[in-house]
């Protein structure tokens, strides 16, 4: 027997719950307080938009230091029919042990029977199986007085909307920024464009955290990856995370306030070195008008 998108998301309720009683201390589950209410609604009125994907994260207390691992956990829709995505992360690892540990994850996830609740599964595997990655990360006695030189990548994502209209994504984009250290703009209106730079992996957990199902007509125009030995910041093309509203320009009724002066857009671009991005953008070659 087919299975329903309402059963899908009440087996989501109860395991939140379970763990909800399992990590009861302040910090251990990092949830958006309307994220459940957001499902109960929409289960008591299926004629409702779809709510977001369930997305949270758990504190693990790793080994007898009591390491901290985080476990980010976003649900599909149709899980547990369909695997959740997690993905495990320490101030402590490395990117190199970091991603061989999430190999690991997703393999042992992968083998657990289809169909099963199994978030508390991948906790419990995290808790008995990161220590191995933790200790590898400690730097030994002989190579603490040599110098490490550490190769950090940045990604600047340039993503594109029909519009941005709505306070509470706009609330979402600038708080994920700057939750995440990126640097960029949010251009609000018609059409609506965000500018993210910062950490490649921390790029990607912006993506995945706006990319929510019901914000329709966004797409990722062009992604830009530079590596360097020294520090990202130095390549920043953007210092803080700005929210651009330019002059509003001809009459479009209710939506005036709306529509944005594009040449003021591309004149903002090429004062910040990305002039050519604009032709990705919106498919033609920007010029500025003579003044």
């Amino acid at each position: 027997m087919a299975v329903t998108l309402q059963e899908c998301l009440e087996l989501q309720l109860l395991e939140v719950e379970m763990l909800l009683s399992m990590f009861p201390k302040k910090g251990e589950i990092n949830l958006d307080e309307d994220a459940v209410p957001g499902v109960q609604r929409y289960l008591r009125n299926t004629d409702e938009a779809l709510p977001p994907q369930l997305e949270y994260s758990i504190a693990i207390d790793v080994g007898e230091a009591k390491v901290k691992v985080e476990l980010q956990v976003l649900l599909p829709h149709m899980y547990p029919h369909i695997a959740p995505q997690l993905f495990a992360r320490s101030s402590v690892l490395h990117r190199e042990q970091q991603l061989q540990l999430n190999t690991r994850l997703a393999s042992h996830v992968s083998s657990l029977d289809s169909g099963e609740l199994c978030v508390y599964e991948a906790v419990q595997w995290v808790k008995e199986n990161s220590l191995p990655y933790l200790e590898n990360s400690k730097i030994s006695p002989e190579s603490a007085s040599k110098e490490v030189v550490v190769k950090e990548m940045l990604r600047r994502m340039w993503i594109y909307s029909h519009h941005i209209y709505r306070q509470e994504l706009r609330k979402k984009i600038f708080d994920c920024a700057k939750k995440l250290n990126l640097t960029g703009f949010c251009l609000t209106g018609k059409p609506g464009v965000v500018c993210v730079e910062g950490l490649q992996e921390n790029c990607e957990e912006f993506w995945r955290a706006i990319r929510y199902p019901n914000w329709k007509h966004i797409s990722c125009k062009h992604m830009e990856d530079v590596e360097t030995e020294g520090s990202i910041d130095n390549l920043r093309l953007f210092h803080a995370f700005e929210d651009l509203q330019f002059q509003a320009h001809g009459d479009y009724g209710l939506r005036n306030d709306y529509h944005m002066d594009l040449g003021q857009f591309l004149e903002f671009l090429k004062q910040h070195q990305s002039g050519h991005i604009f032709q990705i953008l919106f498919g033609v070659e920007g010029k500025l008008s003579d003044k």
